[in-house]
């Protein structure tokens, strides 16, 4: 029986082309393609795949986000990215979150697609070139890679949407100090000295999505 995958991108012309590409292999078979988290949960809940290929270019959510639900709904589902970018540490966060393989868009997915998906279907994790050269410079830097842990992604993502400190406090049940506490430990971890630099660092790495409100 052909193991089961589900697409999400929210471009269809990427979607066609990973299909394509998988379909060259008879042992696997795409079952469903989404745009959005919403759609990519109701098809991992129908079809319980082996895979979802997930881009880190979704509608509505950031990729850790998406990677928590996806893994929330089916936790023997194994997660693949395909994404735009290298950062070394948000690579490594996303392997924490029990991520199986990231492929970097500008390397070429023909060569290296499915060799992923046969990897992570032996429960081994996969990087294409690009992206492992990217994480073992940020694992040879010597530098602590700081993870993000729930309250400092959701501060962030407040930070995102516009919200006040003492807003964010107050919807946190927590002081107002914590909140400036996380806020400095972030601009801390992404190198910036402002919100607004913090929030364009931490869109361009994937950490979060500017609100669209």
């Amino acid at each position: 029986m052909a193991i089961k995958i589900v697409l999400a991108d929210d471009s269809d012309l990427m979607m066609v082309g990973i299909q394509s590409i998988i379909e060259t292999d008879d042992h696997y078979t795409v079952v469903g393609a989404a745009q959005t988290l919403s759609d990519v949960l109701k098809l991992v809940e129908l079809h319980v795949p082996e895979i979802v290929i997930l881009s880190e270019c979704l509608y509505d959510t950031d990729i850790l986000s998406a990677v928590e639900a996806v893994g929330s709904k089916s936790p023997n589902t194994s997660i693949v990215i395909i994404g735009n970018l290298t950062d070394g540490v948000l690579i490594h966060n996303l392997f924490v979150h029990r991520v199986k393989g990231y492929l970097y868009r500008s390397d070429t997915l023909r060569q290296c697609l499915i060799t992923a998906l046969k990897t992570v279907v032996l429960d081994r994790p996969y990087l294409s070139p690009t992206a492992n050269a990217e994480y073992l410079i940020t694992l040879q830097s010597g530098n602590p890679v700081t993870q993000l842990n729930a309250e400092a992604r959701m501060v962030l993502n407040y930070l995102a949407q516009g919200i006040s400190i003492n807003r964010i406090a107050s919807l946190m049940s927590t002081s107002p100090r914590r909140i400036y506490a996380i806020r400095d430990q972030l601009r801390r971890r992404f190198g910036v000295e402002t919100n607004e630099h913090l929030i364009s660092r931490a869109v361009t790495e994937g950490f979060t999505v500017l609100s669209t409100l």
